[in-house]
């Protein structure tokens, strides 16, 4: 069955289950077995031949091996502002919109985190019309990644699995295993073994399986794909990626409900895999769809660590194709060669009319202090490499002014307080009386500390342009 209607089919994974029954067969639940003939308005398709696949934990289409994504019956879809408005206050007031099973119920209220103005760092970047998505404060686990993670786990249910599992550069870790603790699920979690530490602690806490892999991100993700092949596991960014990536349309959804059903002309989005920014273009292109916002164009832009730039690299070489790089840099949950959706990613920044930049880890660490310093916001290095990047295209009058630009912050700083190292000093004590104070506030230290980091970042701006 496949449904007449247009399709978005944006999401992808390089890898093909090696048994022709690997998922229906013997290593397929048997609960997912007996519900898989369940039509609950959305259903698996591939993107290149169309092909259904109904709902199962499958990534990949054995036709034509080209990834599968979720497609919706918009013409039964009936959803208004005033039905969204008189929902929860968290991603699950667009749960029409997402692959959700009619029995799931959330046990957790994510997302629907602040849109906030952002003047004063606009004011430092060239910007007048600036907003900042701040996941850094979304639940549980401090970054979007508890969107996709969320949607995943509901058909994981759906499916009979008992044990959920990823292949993460962190803050997809930390997700999984919190989640899986919540919902009553056993966690096997596989890292690259340089993460940084307070992405293992914020994963072990939960009481997960973690498995430190001597290889970079790219190298865990093939070996989860094999594992998946082999054991009766919901990998969530593998098996269950085309449902978990629906999980990122919330982010879109609530920037253009946040504007007052609009959309706004710039969005500029981190990109590790790729899979965020094409499902944020999902997201504007289905409310318009549905007439909750007024057609308009939108410009993406993708936002990359010099160190680990593949798709910037396409875009700016001209090219439709990734050319896979070896990662080295300090922004480790953009850390991904190989980008499972590169692809579709430079697809959509170029039919926007967008573009890609990257930035050194010198600038990420100075565009993490500036954010903090005028916005009263601590990113992890993602946001650091959004900011940066967001602070050249504005030099380069690739976005100007006063058009309305929204900054994708996707991950908290205390992550990755270890990129600051160093970066501050601690005055030494001073006694507990008057004098001692009024002797400190007049003395160099005081007077210098709250400039310093701004006037730093100021400098490696400038060094760079």
């Amino acid at each position: 069955m496949r449904f007449g209607v247009r399709s978005l089919c944006i999401s992808f994974l390089f890898f093909h289950p090696g048994k022709e029954d690997c998922f229906l067969g013997s290593n397929f639940p048997a609960a997912a077995r007996r519900k898989e003939q369940a039509m609950p308005g959305y259903e698996l398709c591939c993107r290149e031949c169309g092909k259904s696949w109904g709902n199962q934990p499958r990534s990949i289409c054995d036709d034509c091996f080209s990834p599968l994504e979720i497609s919706y019956d918009y013409q039964s879809l009936r959803v208004t502002r005033e039905q969204i408005a008189q929902g929860p206050a968290n991603m699950w007031r667009y749960s029409a919109l997402l692959p959700l099973p009619e029995s799931y119920r959330p046990s957790l209220p994510v997302g629907f985190t602040p849109l906030l103005r952002a003047p004063q760092l606009a004011a430092q970047i060239g910007a007048r019309n600036l907003y900042l998505k701040n996941d850094a404060v979304c639940l549980p686990t401090l970054s979007f990644k508890d969107r996709v993670v969320s949607v995943a786990l509901a058909q994981a249910r759906e499916f009979g699995f008992e044990i959920v599992s990823c292949s993460s550069t962190g803050n997809l870790a930390n997700s999984v295993a919190a989640q899986a603790a919540r919902n009553g699920f056993k966690s096997v979690i596989f890292i690259p073994a340089d993460l940084e530490p307070a992405k293992i602690i914020g994963t072990q806490v939960f009481g997960a399986k973690l498995v430190r892999i001597c290889g970079s991100y790219d190298q865990v993700n093939r070996l989860c794909s094999q594992i998946a092949e082999e054991h009766r596991w919901g990998f969530v960014n593998v098996n269950l990626r085309p449902y978990y990536a629906e999980g990122s349309k919330t982010v879109g959804f609530e920037i253009a409900e946040q504007l007052g059903w609009r959309l706004p002309d710039n969005v500029v989005v981190p990109m590790a895999g790729g899979s965020l920014i094409t499902k944020i273009k999902k997201a504007f292109d289905e409310p318009t769809m549905l007439g909750l916002v007024e057609p308009k164009a939108v410009r993406f832009f993708g936002a990359q660590a010099t160190g680990c730039s593949p798709i910037s690299t396409a875009v700016k070489q001209g090219a439709n194709e990734i050319e896979p790089q070896k990662p080295a840099t300090i922004a480790r949950s953009l850390a991904i060669g190989n980008p499972a959706d590169g692809h579709y990613a430079i697809k959509t920044i170029k039919a926007s009319g967008g573009w890609a930049e990257d930035v050194s880890d010198s600038e990420v660490v100075q565009s993490i202090q500036l954010l903090a310093e005028t916005e009263g916001i601590f990113t992890e290095t993602a946001g650091g490499v959004t900011v940066g990047c967001a602070r050249k295209l504005y030099k380069q009058d690739r976005i100007l002014p006063d058009e309305t630009t929204v900054l994708c912050i996707t991950g908290n700083g205390l992550k990755t307080t270890d990129v600051l190292a160093g970066k501050y000093e601690l005055a030494e004590p001073i006694p507990p009386k008057i004098a001692e104070f009024d002797k400190y506030m007049e003395s160099e230290v005081f007077a210098g500390e709250g400039a310093r980091a701004t006037q730093a970042a100021a400098r490696v701006f400038e060094e760079v342009a």
